[in-house]
């Protein structure tokens, strides 16, 4: 019998059905109901062997989003914080820092060389 234990606490998923968390399987379907609405929308125009390929490439990303993980973020976390900062209105001022002179403050040679 094995027991297996996440060394990360916040590593645990909850298995919801087949082994897949609740977001696993929600973006399952997800993707399998775009595969499928690709498939009969495109069937008859482009014909069974390419409409197959489009529907792979088309239920790719909804599938990816529910494995895929950047940053420690799940896809919703990172859409979140994505929107968040283009939002954010930023004032970027460039302020130059002359480590040296601080560095030699108080210091005899700083002294003479009367640094800013």
């Amino acid at each position: 019998m094995e027991i297996k234990i996440n060394k990360e606490i916040r590593d645990y998923q909850e298995s919801i059905i087949m082994g897949l968390s609740a977001r696993q399987f929600i973006f399952s379907v997800a993707a399998v109901t775009v595969a499928v609405g690709v498939y009969f929308t495109l069937r008859k125009p482009l014909g069974a062997e390419t409409v197959s390929w489009v529907c792979v490439l088309a239920a790719f990303p909804f599938a990816a989003l529910g494995y895929v993980k950047y940053h420690g973020m799940t896809a919703e976390q990172f859409a979140v914080a994505y929107l968040k900062q283009m939002m954010t209105p930023k004032e970027l001022i460039y302020m130059p820092e002359n480590t040296y002179a601080k560095a030699l403050e108080g210091t005899h040679i700083g002294e003479v060389l009367e640094c800013d």
